[in-house]
């Protein structure tokens, strides 16, 4: 029901791949609905490819994953942070956050969970609240980086959606490998979110905040 009313979604990543990983198969949706999907993504990791990987790998994989997700170029924004040093630059981060606000006013933004313990992820998180405090904040699920999560917020999802949130996946050639990037991680993940909620298949969120 709250989606039928929100127009302009944003979606912030700390690094490439984590919005596509936390919630590739709601962003599909959400595109097929008309939404108007804005992804940010923070840093592109270059500091942590694959030795002899150009340095631009990670960016030019997060432009074909989105636009996997049928995400437009225009839509995509992609910073230059380094990783794992976002807490060092977090007032210039929530400067961004709030130039993104008072340009995109979005109905509803996607953070990481809170209880995320990368510390780029939290970063990202606590910023993001303090720009986006009169805003629906959800927060995304990355369980192998979660302590706890909390349960509270269930999206459906069918068969194209999935397939979709995998082929973006796909796209990160430069993480092949990582258990968590593989179509059995994202299928028994999806599957078991849905038997929580009695659906098909589910993605899940944490309820930050919320506005209705």
């Amino acid at each position: 029901m709250l989606f039928k009313e929100i127009k302009r979604v944003l979606v912030l990543a700390p690094h490439t791949d984590d919005g596509e990983l936390g919630m590739g198969g709601t962003i599909h949706k959400l595109l097929k609905e008309g939404k108007q999907v804005t992804y940010v993504a923070f840093s592109t990791a270059s500091k942590s490819l694959p030795a002899g990987m150009p340095a631009d790998t990670l960016k030019n994989e997060v432009r074909n994953a989105t636009r996997a997700l049928g995400i437009h170029p225009q839509n995509l924004v992609i910073y230059d942070y380094e990783v794992r040093e976002l807490n060092y630059v977090r007032q210039q981060i929530l400067e961004k956050l709030i130039e993104l606000r008072e340009q995109l006013h979005p109905d509803i933004v996607f953070i990481p969970s809170t209880h995320d313990v990368h510390q780029d992820h939290q970063t990202i998180a606590q910023e993001a609240i303090r720009a986006f405090k009169n805003t629906t904040l959800l927060g995304y699920e990355l369980i192998w980086n979660n302590l706890t999560f909390n349960t509270q917020c269930f999206v459906e999802l069918n068969e194209d959606d999935l397939s979709a949130k995998h082929q973006a996946l796909a796209e990160y050639h430069s993480q092949k490998g990582k258990s968590y990037m593989s179509e059995d991680f994202i299928r028994s993940q999806a599957l078991t979110r849905g038997v929580q909620a009695g659906l098909p298949f589910a993605e899940v969120f944490e309820v930050t905040r919320l506005f209705l």
